[in-house]
């Protein structure tokens, strides 16, 4: 899985802030039952400098410590008994002065071999999904949300089947595709009349895959190809560019929006190519939207790329009447 390095500082922080929230809390509760009880105090203080002294000793001669506790246990039996016992009368677990970590995987470390930790990965997923709401409508345009009644029921005889029936096969490819990605779900590519709700299926994606803690860039080709400009002609100072450059080509899943809509040139044409090859050869997938057909797809950025389209992505072709017109005159 791969991890946008902004975001998981980001997400990090407040991975971090929220450890220390309750650190502090459990310090306050722990105080709170010393106030109550100072012998307890007393017997911590008693237990620990033990303890250190033991491991001190053992660690000195350059012998295994743990031996060393074991007879601190027994030793301590007595202190040990105390404490529960007077734990009890307050109505307290034998426990209640040890600090659980969050995360019994990692120890609230964060990680866990070598690895993010789930519990940073929940983190990073909403730190991604506030990145992703600045560009899109997550709270609104979901699977859930989306209406079929936009789509006619009558039969299209270009399609075989009612533009209905193909936009509820369409949702259901691309609600699959989200609750299941994995690095082997491959690529869509959604084609079809402006209007038609391919930009709300794509954020709907991307909600759904950035939650469960998959990297996700989503951007319109325009941008995205300012920003392969940007880095390949040094037309901004600092690594903005190049930064944004390596996001868009290794994160889990790019959804690139409004293909077609961006003046193409020959930069754009190889930038493109090379973008979604690399891509391919990389194993990450993609999901590109488009007002235009395969066919002037080809004939706008070149046959090789036409190939590589119709050879490794799933075609979605979007029918029906632009739904904003429809809303308009309804309203």
């Amino acid at each position: 899985m791969a991890y946008d390095g902004r975001i998981l500082r980001r997400a990090y922080q407040k991975f971090e802030e929220d450890r220390q929230q309750r650190q502090d809390r459990f310090q306050s509760r722990r105080e709170a039952i010393f106030l109550r009880q100072p012998r307890l105090r007393e017997i911590e203080g008693e237990l620990r400098s033990t303890m250190s002294r033991i491991i001190a000793s053992a660690l000195r001669r350059g012998t295994d410590p743990l031996p060393a506790v074991e007879v601190l246990k027994e030793e301590n039996l007595g202190l040990q008994e105390e404490k529960r016992r007077l734990l009890a009368q307050m109505g307290l677990p034998e426990d209640a002065l040890e600090e659980r970590p969050a995360c019994p995987l990692c120890g609230d470390s964060g990680y866990r071999g070598g690895q993010v930790c789930r519990c940073l990965r929940k983190y990073y997923a909403r730190e991604q999904q506030k990145e992703l709401s600045r560009m899109l409508d997550l709270g609104g345009q979901s699977f859930e949300t989306f209406s079929l009644n936009w789509y006619s029921d009558a039969y299209d005889p270009m399609l075989g089947i009612s533009p209905r029936k193909n936009m509820a096969q369409i949702l259901e490819i691309c609600r699959s595709y989200a609750e299941t990605f994995s690095q082997e779900s491959g690529s869509l590519l959604l084609t079809g009349d402006p209007g038609l709700g391919k930009t709300f299926l794509s954020a709907a994606i991307a909600r759904v895959v950035s939650g469960d803690g998959w990297s996700v860039v989503y951007d319109t080709a325009g941008r995205i190809f300012q920003r392969f400009e940007a880095q390949k002609f040094g037309r901004e100072e600092g690594d903005g560019a190049s930064t944004d450059v390596e996001r868009v080509l290794s994160c889990d899943l790019l959804i690139l929006d409004d293909l077609g809509t961006e003046m193409t040139t020959s930069f754009v044409q190889s930038a493109l190519y090379q973008l979604l090859n690399g891509r391919l050869l990389a194993g990450k997938s993609t999901v590109i939207s488009t007002n235009l057909d395969p066919e002037e797809l080809g004939r706008r950025y070149g046959a090789p790329l036409l190939s590589r389209l119709e050879g490794e992505y799933q075609l979605l072709p979007f029918v029906g009447t632009d739904i904003r017109r429809l809303k308009r005159e309804q309203g």
